[in-house]
């Protein structure tokens, strides 16, 4: 079997653009892959500078994912900073990466041409912890939206230097391209995210939930007229968790008149709820459940260094460390 890797940056509880992104595919890979899901905190240290904010979000990530099905005797579910194998080969990893080759990253070069004066060394360095995390564990493939394929690719160049520089010792993941998810409009209309604070969350409260769903951008079109769901924000969330019956019938709605968008956002409200009713319920059981949580990342962290503390051995022996 295939062995797969994803790393998941805690950002607190789940919207639907993260469902609809990232976390349905994290759950459904269990199911055809060995697979590993770590929670970034390192990573986050490079925006996240609160200490009760780091705790909060990283523990609401993991019940999240908990409660939308993510089986953690199917996955090796764990806390990045569980384990200090990910600095150690990042500072091996360092030793033979030169600094023109970070200088290409995406996030470097965003953040250079953004006029940020003070860049992090994190922050530029990021490539390199990042391809200590992913090789620490030999993965097969490490699953990417298109956009993110640099990330794999500066990841494999550092396999194959050290490599070359020290025998074999790292197998060469490759990228699994996720299928194209479109994008999840927020309640603005822009990209949905925290950053824009336009989110719909799935765990959110059900009177939240419905304020969400309710203060959607929409159109001043008349109830009686005809409208155009390619245009309508409200469609286009619908769509993305409807069957093609259902989002049928609601295009048949729009284009005949006498349809309006409230009514239209109380079938979101509805499909939302039946989508995640399950999840929902999941979630309030176990929220509370903080030694249930703990239990769970630190048996995956266990699970993680049989592999993490087995691969970072055969690298001490090979740069003569052993």
């Amino acid at each position: 079997m295939k062995r797969v890797l994803s790393g998941v940056q805690p950002s607190g509880k789940a919207h639907l653009g993260n469902y609809l992104g990232a976390i349905r595919q994290h759950v459904e890979m269990q199911y055809e892959f060995d697979t590993f899901l770590f929670i970034a905190d390192l990573h986050a240290l490079t925006t996240v500078k609160d200490p009760e904010k780091m705790r909060s979000q990283t523990y609401e990530l993991a019940v999240s994912y908990l409660a939308l099905g993510l089986d953690p005797d199917k996955t090796v579910f764990f806390k990045q900073s569980d384990l200090s194998e990910h600095a150690e080969l990042c500072w091996i990893f360092d030793c033979i990466t030169h600094m023109p080759f970070l200088e290409r990253a995406h996030a470097w070069k965003d953040a250079k041409a953004k006029g940020k004066k003070e860049v992090t060394v994190g922050l530029f360095n990021y490539p390199v912890l990042q391809a200590a995390d992913i090789l620490l564990y030999q993965p097969d493939l490490v699953p990417v939206g298109q956009d993110q394929k640099q990330h794999i690719e500066m990841t494999r160049d550092i396999a194959k230097s050290f490599n070359n520089l020290f025998g074999d010792t790292f197998k060469i993941p490759e990228s699994l391209i996720k299928k194209e998810v479109a994008v999840v409009p927020g309640i603005d209309g822009q990209k949905m995210s925290k950053s824009y604070e336009n989110t719909i969350d799935i765990f959110a409260p059900e009177d939240k939930l419905k304020k969400q769903v309710m203060s959607i951008i929409t159109s001043s079109i008349p109830l009686e007229d005809p409208k155009d769901p390619k245009n309508c924000n409200v469609f286009q969330i619908y769509k993305l968790l409807a069957t093609d019956k259902e989002t049928a019938y609601l295009e048949k709605k729009y284009l005949a008149g006498g349809f309006g968008y409230g009514e239209a956002k109380n079938l979101l409200l509805a499909k939302i709820l039946e989508t995640f009713g399950p999840a929902r319920k999941k979630y309030q059981e176990i929220f509370p459940q903080k030694d249930y949580i703990k239990e769970i990342l630190e048996e995956g962290a266990k699970k993680a260094k049989e592999t993490s503390s087995k691969t970072l051995k055969e690298v001490k022996k090979k740069v003569g460390y052993l």
